[in-house]
């Protein structure tokens, strides 16, 4: 009786023993990616929520296409960049289905002038915008026709330069044709189309070749090659030709 119980406390001690050492607290160290947001430090990667995009910001270009060097104010400042990280989009207002995100890690986007907010990340400028805010993406380190591709419902329009100038033929100044600002084109690239209530794509009802003609100061211009195009979105073409 008297070996009995003192197998059976060892046996409670042995397996007391085993139950502590499976949950030790573990003395390993996970390391986080240490940064600095806004010239503070943090711990961990910038992760965008909802339909935010973390984009790096291009240089701004210091020397104009013929060669004249440019200083301070007079940088070129561009609103393009490299993704860095996405979110993970944005969920239908009616459905609650995730709207797909257009871009993803490595390519680059061209967005509006004013969209997105500003940071500082590890001492380089950087940019958050949201998915609506993307005019074009392309991939390489060129925007070009070739690379270039429009997002959700918007088209690339090359616009009909006629339009900037008088029936003469005198070619107006920017400052001067804000009243007259080219509303028709080609159709040159078009979106995959915008998502419906029920996850599909909705059609486009252009294609690449098509004359159009878009609301006045509709479009956003954006260009490629040296050439003026105008990204427009699908509900405000008027008509086609």
């Amino acid at each position: 009786m008297k070996f009995t119980s003192i197998c059976i406390l060892t046996t409670l001690i042995s397996t007391a023993s085993s139950f502590l050492v499976a949950h030790r607290p573990s003395t390993s160290t996970i390391t986080c990616h240490a940064a600095k947001l806004d010239g503070r430090k943090i711990k961990g990667d910038v992760v965008p929520l909802n339909n935010f995009i973390l984009v790096k910001k291009a240089p701004a270009q210091d020397k104009t296409e013929g060669g004249i060097l440019l200083t301070g104010k007079a940088k070129i400042v561009k609103t393009e960049g490299t993704v860095q990280a996405v979110g993970p989009g944005k969920t239908h207002q009616d459905s609650g289905i995730t709207v797909q995100m257009p871009v993803k890690t490595g390519e680059s986007v061209v967005y509006g002038k004013f969209d997105g907010t500003e940071i500082d990340l590890d001492g380089q400028p950087h940019t958050l915008i949201r998915d609506d805010d993307v005019l074009v993406k392309f991939h390489g380190d060129q925007l070009t026709l070739e690379s270039v591709d429009v997002v959700f419902d918007n088209v690339l329009v090359a616009v009909d330069s006629s339009e900037s100038a008088t029936e003469g033929g005198i070619l107006l100044a920017k400052s001067s044709s804000q009243t007259k600002r080219a509303s028709t084109g080609e159709v040159v690239k078009v979106g995959p189309g915008k998502m419906a209530s029920n996850g599909e794509l909705m059609t486009m009802d252009v294609a690449p070749g098509d004359m159009v003609k878009f609301r006045d100061f509709a479009g956003n211009e954006v260009e490629i090659e040296g050439k003026e195009y105008s990204v427009v979105k699908m509900v405000d073409i008027l008509a086609k030709y």
